[in-house]
């Protein structure tokens, strides 16, 4: 080879050794140094994070009934980058969307505009919906619609139960009642698993390890008997309707245990709807209304009285003719006097003011509050439901000089209807504050307890012999003697008390011929199966039945009557005569 022809191949040799040195760089440059860079990008364009539905739980009622479930949906997804004809599409989801074809084009284009691979179509579609819509493009050779899983929450019984049960958000997270509370064990985990679709749409195999399995929500049993609530709310529709009052309120509570068994309040809501709902018709009443309790609460200071051995049952309590001067005001015994001289056990059972404002006088203002506060009033009782409020209930520093006469008969005083229930729940099982329980226990979808809530004793407030006495006189509150005749239920024992309190004005003072009215008792009463309460918060009746006794307690009677069949009580009662001071005042010699 001549020197010219060495040198030619030379240069040759030298082009092709550094156009290979560079694609080498290249090379390397590409598969190294930008190697994670470029299986992002792969995995953008063929990998998707696919989510993993984890349903909700359902809520039970203690026998089991659903009251809650959801209702398995689809989301309809879009994927523009596989969707070759929009319009071709938009024709074949329009009529099962039930959306026209042009709104469906204009997403699908919009998304593609926008270099966006999820582009939801619809929510909450039906499952038999979303199987119509597969078998379609599939007939149709159309690809480029994805399904999520998704639910809607179905409440099966409308209103009833509705402020206990609450309803969910968008979001699907409770926003009131035990959706809300117990959100955290009903909301379940969702999962996910990256997948791999070829240039067709198609999924291949799922990334081994690249996946995290869903866990359902768990279910919610409550305390609730649905037999028991459907009594309640039946005889509260018809009371309410009868009497029209701007609320109304009643509660069932099993004493031993402080377990809910029914409650319902009007106005209501359904939860299914819960956008129609409105002001007062989303309010739980019976845990976030204030009312003074008005001659209800003369229970708690009559117990509270004899717990101290200030006064037995028999001790005559001077009842001033009914005209009580103190601290410049005359207090006064309405509608049940006047009376002389009453038995302790008859300040109850005549309802009367004075009697139990002495009672009070002789504890003394800080000994009284004591009591008060041990009964949980001016603290929340703690059920699990959101919203509850503390009541009202100032220290004796801040009383005035007749505070001490007008808190003990339920004015100046303000309280829930679940504390009174509460309060009467704990003279019925012998002086045990009960935290009041509205969840009995989390289960999964296995049957598996997860979580039991057993019966908390707060505080022991009053002892046995203090409520085995004022039991008595509460079965004489509802004798022919007494001021709740109507609340007598046939063969059983009942014990309890009414309360006919003016409505307070928030602006001060009371309304004028406006009252809250109500009837709280116990069945049977030596060994109670139930506490209930039936309030009205401004009934429009005339003023000469404006009465616990008259509204509040026939509700009572009826909704126990039908109570104690449900619940296999046997009678108990032996029938009382006219003669029923003198049999009180022997039995507790």
């Amino acid at each position: 080879m001549t020197g010219t022809g060495k040198k030619r191949a030379f240069h040759v040799c030298l082009v092709l050794v550094t156009l290979f040195t560079v694609y080498s760089a290249r090379l390397v440059y590409l598969q190294v140094t930008r190697h994670e860079y470029f299986v992002e990008r792969a995995a953008e364009t063929h990998i998707t994070k696919k989510s993993l539905y984890a349903p909700r739980g359902s809520i039970y009622d203690v026998n089991g009934e659903i009251l809650a479930v959801s209702e398995p949906l689809k989301s309809v997804i879009a994927d523009p980058s596989i969707i070759k004809d929009p319009q071709a599409m938009a024709e074949a989801l329009s009529d099962l969307l039930e959306m026209p074809a042009d709104e469906i084009r204009r997403k699908i284009e919009s998304g593609r505009e926008r270099n966006s691979k999820y582009v939801p179509l619809k929510h909450k579609v039906l499952e038999v919906t979303a199987s119509k819509i597969a078998q379609r493009l599939s007939e149709r050779r159309l690809r480029g619609i994805l399904f999520e899983q998704t639910s809607r929450r179905v409440y099966p019984n409308g209103t009833m139960l509705s402020h206990v049960l609450g309803f969910l958000n968008r979001e699907e997270n409770g926003v009131q009642g035990v959706e809300m509370t117990m959100n955290h064990y009903l909301r379940g985990q969702h999962g996910y698993r990256y997948t791999e679709r070829d240039r067709l749409g198609r999924e291949l195999v799922a990334y081994r390890g690249e996946e995290r399995p869903p866990r359902d929500g768990y279910n919610v049993r409550l305390t609730i008997d649905m037999a028991l609530q459907a009594i309640v709310e039946e005889e509260l529709d018809a009371a309410f309707r009868e009497y029209r009052p701007e609320m109304a309120t009643a509660i069932m509570m099993e004493p031993k245990t402080g377990r809910i068994l029914a409650i319902a309040n009007r106005p209501t809501f359904d939860p299914n709807f819960p956008g129609e709902g409105k002001g007062q018709e989303m309010k739980n009443a019976a845990i976030v209304n204030l009312v003074e309790p008005g001659s209800t609460f003369k229970i708690v200071t009559t117990v509270a009285a004899l717990n101290d051995k200030v006064v037995d049952l028999d001790t005559i309590i001077n009842c001033e003719n009914g005209r009580f001067h103190f601290a410049g005001k005359v207090l006064r015994d309405h509608g049940h006097g006047p009376f002389p001289n009453l038995s302790v056990a008859d300040v109850l059972i005549r309802s009367s003011n004075i009697g139990v404002a002495k009672l009070a006088m002789k504890m003394g203002e800080q000994r009284f509050y004591e009591y008060l506060r041990r009964f949980g009033f001016g603290e929340r009782t703690g059920i699990a439901l959101p919203g509850e409020i503390p009541g009202m209930l100032a220290p004796p520093h801040k009383w005035s000089k007749i505070s001490i006469s007008r808190i003990p008969m339920g004015q100046g005083v303000a309280t829930t209807p679940l504390q009174m229930v509460a309060a009467m729940a704990a003279i019925a099982n012998g002086g045990y504050l009960m935290l009041p329980q509205i969840v009995d226990s989390v289960i999964d979808n296995d049957g598996n307890t997860i979580v039991e809530y057993k019966p908390v004793v707060v505080r022991q407030v009053v002892d046995k012999e203090a409520t085995d006495k004022v039991k008595i006189a509460l079965r004489g509150v509802v004798s022919r003697r007494g001021t709740a005749r109507g609340a007598a239920v046939e063969g059983f024992s009942v014990g309890g008390k009414t309360g006919t309190a003016q409505k307070a004005n928030p602006n001060g003072g009371y309304y004028d011929h406006r009252y809250v009215t109500s009837f709280i008792g116990i069945m049977p009463v030596d060994d109670p199966a139930f506490v209930c309460m039936v309030l009205f918060d401004d009934a429009k009746v005339p003023e000469s039945r404006n009465y616990g006794g008259v509204l509040a307690a026939p509700v009572f009677a009826r909704i126990a009557q039908r109570a104690a069949r449900h619940l296999n009580l046997k009678p108990d009662l032996v029938p009382e005569s006219d003669n029923s001071a003198i049999q009180i005042t022997q039995a507790t010699r």
